[in-house]
């Protein structure tokens, strides 16, 4: 995999007001990789995209895509990329063929170049039975693999994807995850997206930028992240609130870190199968008495978790159910 970037960020920031949605943050995204953002809502992943896509003014730092500067040549920028957003932005009035055809209109394509390339996309996107079909017709996995096409029509080396998979099931979430993996391997395409889905970013990504209140916490490979945690994670639940045995536990061997919170030990070890019989030995030796013990090898979420201080698998629910509500919404209005 190439190494040159194709995005540059250093030091980008955006305020409103007082609040700073996106502060301060930098990285790359290198020519051919599939570049994930994870985090929750609200932590900045959908506001960065607004930016370096010239949609929102920066309040400060610097930003190049595809090596213009989003400043200086805005237009430039827009004309090169492409964008899959996070709303359902197709006209439910007019058929997907059409809808297509429109965005390719707003990039002033020709119609005699872009009618043929919106045949191909929609057969790309297995839409083509479709095409002359009405949007208000389509099912939510149809629809995003409209707006996927929509976002290619202009021929873009470098595509943004905004919660591509939100409000999708499983299997149509699994089928997107083809679509965008055929992008990179066959069409030779960067791919930038936000996800607050842990396993879609394990699945999809060569890197993930953690990012959470604004700031980048961590980037890597997935497997960086997850080896980042150092070892195994045994989590030990008593009974009594006292007396904290956090010392003995670190004198196990293989134990590499004890953590007490409450009525919980979170405990990693190099390897944990091993430590944690030894830890229930230890704990029972004590007087206490064990109410849960569960050992997970290193997760995304886990990594998240080391991160930042909390799951993200909470957020996961939480957005989805946001989701369904603001499309409920939008129906009840027509």
């Amino acid at each position: 995999m190439s190494q040159q970037a194709i995005v540059k960020v250093e030091g980008l920031t955006k305020t409103f007001g007082q609040f700073k949605a996106v502060d301060g943050v930098s990285f790359e995204v290198h020519e051919g990789e599939i570049f994930g953002f994870l985090g929750p809502n609200g932590a900045g992943k959908t506001t960065t995209i607004n930016m370096l896509t010239t949609l929102l003014s920066s309040s400060g730092g610097n930003a190049s895509v595809g090596g213009l500067d989003i400043h200086k040549h805005a237009t430039e920028v827009r004309r090169n990329v492409g964008v899959v957003p996070q709303e359902y932005t197709a006209d439910e009035d007019l058929t997907g063929l059409q809808n297509i055809l429109l965005c390719a209109d707003l990039y002033g394509i020709p119609r005699s170049n872009s009618k043929p390339h919106a045949m191909e996309l929609l057969k790309l996107v297995e839409l083509q039975e479709a095409a002359d079909r009405k949007v208000s017709t389509y099912s939510g996995g149809m629809r995003r693999r409209l707006e996927l096409a929509c976002g290619l029509i202009n021929y873009p080396k470098l595509l943004f994807l905004d919660e591509p998979t939100l409000g999708l099931d499983v299997q149509t979430r699994t089928a997107v995850w083809n679509y965008i993996r055929m992008l990179k391997e066959e069409y030779r395409m960067t791919l930038f997206l936000t996800t607050h889905y842990l396993e879609e970013a394990d699945s999809l990504c060569d890197r993930i930028a953690i990012i959470d209140h604004g700031h980048i916490i961590k980037i890597g490979t997935p497997t960086e992240l997850k080896a980042s945690i150092g070892g195994d994670v045994i989590v030990v639940g008593v009974e009594e609130s006292g007396p904290d045995i956090s010392a003995d536990i670190e004198k196990i061997p293989l134990v590499k870190e004890v953590k007490k919170s409450d009525h919980e030990y979170r405990i990693k070890s190099e390897v944990g199968e091993e430590s944690s019989i030894q830890i229930i030995d230890l704990v029972r030796s004590k007087g206490l008495h064990v109410t849960k013990i569960s050992l997970t090898k290193p997760t995304l979420d886990e990594a998240y978790l080391e991160f930042t201080g909390r799951s993200l698998r909470e957020e996961e629910t939480n957005k989805m159910d946001m989701f369904k509500q603001r499309v409920t919404m939008m129906r009840a209005r027509r």
